[in-house]
């Protein structure tokens, strides 16, 4: 009874007494600056291999729903879980038990583009499904695209908004270089590329996956036999040393939002264009489109759960239910019931009084 209490009582603070969060400056200061992040978590825009499971039309329709949004931002990211190639020789052997390899022919990445997504993560399990060959097309065809990306090899994707400088890095799990299950070597690199931006994105893929999956711990993640980090101790650390944002990714299912020294953390943001390539039962379904305000700082101001849900075979339509903002603000009261941030119906996402507040870097 008592925690019901104070959720109350913070809802209704929240409700009536916040002030805005994008606060009106003083007359002679000028406007305040605030940047827009728009993020969803993994897209698939269908394989070729091992067999052919395309969409029609090279799959044009599957992201015109979140195009609008995407636009409206200064900085729209996913988390691209397939190699751009044509033809190539595979990597992995599929004939064992849960290993999977996809293959997006070069052609769809007009729907990237058209749907105005600015920044792709290339740091994930598939993102070697053919090797260095299948990466370096990966890399040429978004170039060619004017899509930018981050992969594990180095690459920072940079941005200037509106006279703010700001990086986007990809981090996953496996072997170094930026990997989450090799924390120091990461943790350095984001400690010293945010002394070069004003704003540092990091999105990371990792933690187990699936239905089992949805709940975040502060502990390490075993998933296959895999260490698949300790993501709520990376995204601390990594906020301590300067990230601003952090856009997690892997499971194939939403999780929660936490609140940490002003910083917001999205600890997974689950499928959302994975056309016949994922189990879209129940959360795995959900497709959730995240857009966040920061200030130049980097602090969190306010941002919005959209909802969308995979229908199958894997199109992300509008969810007039609200599945993933519900699952989302009831895993993020669960999982961070001190560090949540406020979470309403409408989809607005808000600091609560007290978690607005400088970051600390090491």
């Amino acid at each position: 009874m008592r925690l019901k209490a104070a959720l109350f009582a913070a809802v209704c603070f929240g409700l009536i007494f916040l002030p805005p969060l994008a606060a009106m400056p003083e007359p002679d200061a000028g406007p305040a600056t605030v940047v827009t992040v728009a993020a969803v978590g993994d897209i698939v825009m269908g394989t070729d291999f091992p067999d052919s499971r395309l969409p029609p039309d090279d799959g044009g329709f599957l992201l015109a729903e979140a195009a609008a949004i995407f636009r409206q931002a200064d900085i729209s990211f996913g988390n691209l879980e397939a190699p751009l190639c044509d033809g190539g020789v595979c990597t992995k052997d599929i004939a064992q038990s849960n290993t999977f390899a996809f293959r997006t022919p070069t052609r769809l990445v007009k729907n990237l583009k058209e749907a105005h997504l600015r920044v792709v993560s290339l740091a994930n399990n598939h993102a070697y499904d053919f090797g260095l060959t299948g990466l370096n097309s990966t890399k040429k065809t978004l170039a060619a695209a004017g899509i930018k990306f981050s992969s594990k090899d180095g690459q920072v994707a940079e941005f200037q908004v509106k006279g703010v400088r700001v990086g986007v890095i990809a981090l996953a799990f496996g072997e170094p270089p930026r990997s989450i299950a090799f924390p120091q070597e990461a943790l350095k690199e984001i400690q010293e590329l945010s002394r070069k931006y004003d704003i540092l994105v990091v999105s990371i893929h990792g933690g187990a996956e699936g239905s089992r999956a949805l709940h975040v711990n502060n502990q390490t993640e075993i998933f296959l036999g895999e260490n698949r980090g300790n993501l709520v101790s990376f995204a601390h650390r990594a906020i301590d040393r300067g990230a601003a944002l952090v856009l997690g990714h892997g499971p194939h299912v939403p999780r929660a939002l936490e609140v940490y020294k002003g910083r917001l953390i999205a600890y997974s943001l689950g499928n959302f264009a994975t056309y016949k390539c994922m189990n879209l039962a129940g959360a795995g379904g959900y497709a959730p489109l995240l857009a966040v305000e920061l200030d130049q700082q980097g602090r969190f101001l306010q941002g919005r759960i959209h909802s969308f849900i995979q229908y199958p075979p894997g199109e992300p339509k509008k969810d007039e239910q609200h599945q993933a903002l519900i699952l989302m603000r009831d895993l993020s009261l669960q999982d961070f019931p001190a560090t949540s941030p406020l979470i309403l119906r409408s989809g607005l996402v808000l600091p609560l009084p007290g978690q607005v507040k400088e970051g600390v870097r090491e």
